[in-house]
């Protein structure tokens, strides 16, 4: 009697549409430099990225823009700067037009990219400069004595500033530029020498007339060169940069674009109010959307969130990139809500976890599809997304082309489906390690795997649901509790905004389960949300603890920040 084959293929290969290959193709690119030559050939005049601004003005850049002004600043680091192959150019400004120049001109350079939130303290700045020590830096005006004050511990010896209408048509440039300078006194004067942005794409592009040639500078340049110094909490909770190649960018760019297939398309608007300088949007929008052909609506500051109204009349987006809060608070929106993005056909959710309420609200406000995916700066990011015709809500996806996942025990043995263990990946958008930082990478990447420090299950499909951060988890009584498992409880309560849940000590059970509220209802009272409670949780799941507030500690991409309330033992 003949034995039945044994299936030995991922169970999720099964799930990928019949287009989609287990492993790519050789990408389109060796290095990002290549990229925005090709795209100008290919999509000349169209619009590359506009940004708008809150009051309605704009500014945009073709493909042969964003060709053409790169190749300038390259030349600039290159002839005027003198910086050598690898130097590394810290970049500190908002979503704007000058970054993806900035960005593209460096990879052009054959330097290395460091993003650097606009937001950071003197001191997180200079901390940041002190591990990184760029050779240059590229910072938005408004923040220049942030600035100066880091640079007085951690100089840097080039330094050029953009402005928010970098780029913008004289009109609006002038006008933004007046009123900032001049109304709200935002722009400080500098108390270190400084290029500005125009100064320098004039002066490169004057040594591209004398003969320079771009090309040249990354002629000899490896694909695993590092393109990228992405900082992060990393996988261990230690601020650190990791490491990502051109190999492991483009790589994962054309992962999930083999993956997606005609989900995202070259006739797509794109908003991106997520922040450039974030992994995320870093990866999937600027270099996703763009290699694609399609258009980045950049927004240079999204919150209020009333300041993407003016985004939504002056283009017809088609596709959101976001985090969980972002959709939940345009979902609080009046304007959002009464008028729809008529043009609006898929969002992506990432960055943290997605809140099955409200993708199910936003899919009967809009219309459309809110998919999850799930990746970290580790990863270039993306591991996972949920096949755009086989969606499973509540769900991350499953592995992208050319990635394997597993979830381990504590001993680093595979569970069986269904089981929690940690989320470990290996694939070649994988990073090389943390810069500087030996031992922080022996601990994440380990016999050619990643350990991300999530806890998340695998079903029999391929599927993975992510259960939690493995240091976020809460110990009552010996049990274990999953904050996000009791925030997406909580939120399901209409009288709830927005929440965050965490530990703290209790001598009685060990760790209390503690809940802080922002209320979408005045009255609703901490005994409501108890009882609400009982009949979706286990008993030891149910805040013991809770706080109401007026908002919640977020990052810059608007991510709740638990870690800053777990030292709030307000009553």
């Amino acid at each position: 009697m003949r034995e039945q084959a044994v299936d030995l293929r991922p169970p999720w290969l099964k799930t990928y549409p019949s287009s989609v290959p287990a492993e790519i193709e050789t990408p389109r690119y060796r290095l990002l430099a290549e990229a925005p030559a090709d795209l100008a050939a290919r999509r000349g005049g169209a619009s590359a990225f506009t940004t708008v601004m809150p009051n309605g003005m704009s500014g945009r850049l073709s493909f042969n823009d964003v060709d053409r002004l790169s190749d300038a600043f390259a030349a600039y680091l290159r002839e005027n700067l003198k910086l050598p192959t690898g130097a590394r150019i810290a970049v500190q400004t908002p979503n704007g037009l000058a970054y993806p120049i900035v960005a593209f001109g460096i990879f052009k350079a054959g330097c290395t990219l460091i993003n650097v939130n606009p937001l950071y303290t003197a001191t997180e700045m200079m901390h940041l400069f002190a591990d990184a020590q760029p050779d240059a830096i590229v910072a938005i005006d408004m923040f220049a004595e942030k600035l100066a004050d880091a640079l007085e511990n951690a100089p840097i010896p080039n330094v050029v500033l953009t402005s928010a209408a970098s780029l913008f048509p004289a009109a609006p440039r002038l006008i933004i530029g007046a009123v900032q300078k001049y109304v709200r006194k935002e722009i400080p004067r500098p108390r270190f020498a400084a290029c500005a942005f125009a100064q320098a794409l004039a002066m490169g592009a004057q040594k591209i007339s004398e003969g320079a040639d771009v090309r040249a500078y990354t002629a000899g340049l490896d694909p695993d060169a590092v393109a990228c110094l992405q900082y992060t909490g990393g996988t261990t909770g230690v601020s650190k940069a990791a490491m990502l190649s051109h190999r492991n960018l483009i790589v994962n760019v054309a992962q999930f674009l083999s993956f997606v297939g005609g989900a995202i398309r070259e006739d797509d608007h794109v908003l991106t109010a997520l922040p450039l300088y974030h992994c995320f949007a870093f990866t999937v929008n600027m270099l996703g959307f763009f290699f694609r052909g399609a258009h980045n609506v950049l927004i240079p500051n999204p919150r209020p969130l009333v300041n993407l109204r003016p985004a939504f009349a002056k283009a017809p987006i088609s596709f959101i990139t976001g985090v969980n809060t972002l959709f939940k608070g345009l979902l609080h929106e009046r304007w959002f809500v009464e008028k729809p993005p008529q043009h609006l056909r898929l969002s992506v959710a990432g960055g943290m976890a997605l809140h099955e309420s409200v993708a199910k609200r936003w899919e009967q406000v809009t219309q459309t599809p809110l998919i999850e995916g799930y990746g970290l700066s580790e990863a270039s990011p993306v591991l996972t997304f949920n096949p755009t015709l086989r969606v499973k809500p509540g769900t991350i996806g499953v592995p992208l082309p050319w990635t394997d996942i597993k979830c381990v025990d504590d001993n680093g043995r595979e569970v069986a489906p269904g089981e929690h263990g940690e989320l470990i990946a290996r694939g070649p958008q994988i990073m090389s390690g943390y810069w500087r930082q030996p031992e922080e990478t022996r601990i994440a990447l380990r016999d050619g795997w990643l350990y991300t420090g999530d806890i998340a299950t695998m079903d029999e499909e391929g599927y993975f649901t992510l259960v939690d951060r493995r240091k976020d988890m809460i110990l009552v009584n010996g049990f274990n509790v999953y904050p996000n498992e009791v925030e997406a409880t909580l939120t399901e309560h209409p009288g709830v905004k927005e929440c965050a849940v965490v530990g703290v000590p209790d001598a009685g059970v060990g760790e209390a389960v503690r809940a802080f509220i922002v209320r979408a209802d005045k009255s609703l009272d901490a005994e409501e949300l108890r009882d609400f409670c009982r009949t979706r949780l286990a008993p030891y799941k149910i805040p013991r603890h809770v706080v109401f507030r007026d908002d919640l500690p977020k990052s810059n991409v608007g991510k709740i920040l638990r870690k800053d309330l777990r030292g709030d033992m307000s009553p």
